[in-house]
C-alpha cells in the first residue's frame, strides 16, 4: 500500500468513526482530529492484539470473537484519545456499524485481511 493509500485510507475511517459516532448512541467522537487519531489508535491496537494472539483473535477477524475483540479495542481506545467516550454498549453497537460499513467501505481496519 502506499502513503497516499494509507493516508487516504485513514481519512475513510475518521469520517466513518464520526459518523458511527453521530448513528450509536455511547459512543462519541468530538472533532475529526480526534476520528483520525482515533482511527490510528485502532487499527494499532488491533496489529497489537494479532501480534499477540494470532489471526483468530484478530478485530480484524470476522465472527464472534473478532467483533468481541473489536468492540474491546473500541472501549479501550477511549483512555488513549482525547475527546472520544465509549460505553460497553456503545463499544459493541459501534463495532457492529464499523463492520457492516467495513463491508462497502475500505479502511484501516479491514486492510490487514485483506493483504494477508
Amino acid at each position: 500500500m502506499s502513503i497516499l493509500g494509507a493516508i487516504v485510507r485513514f481519512i475513510v475511517a475518521a469520517i466513518v468513526l464520526l459518523l458511527v459516532s453521530w448513528i450509536v448512541p455511547g459512543f462519541s467522537v468530538h472533532g475529526f482530529g480526534s476520528a483520525l487519531l482515533l482511527a490510528l489508535v485502532i487499527a494499532l491496537l488491533g496489529w497489537v492484539v494479532e501480534s499477540i494472539f494470532g489471526k483468530r483473535v484478530s478485530p480484524f477477524g470476522r465472527g464472534i470473537v473478532g467483533f468481541l475483540v473489536s468492540a474491546l479495542v473500541i472501549w479501550l481506545s477511549q483512555y488513549i484519545v482525547n475527546d472520544v467516550s465509549a460505553s460497553i454498549l456503545g463499544a459493541l453497537l459501534a463495532a457492529l456499524v464499523i463492520g457492516i460499513i467495513d463491508i462497502f467501505v475500505p479502511t484501516p481496519f479491514d486492510a490487514a485481511k485483506k493483504h494477508k
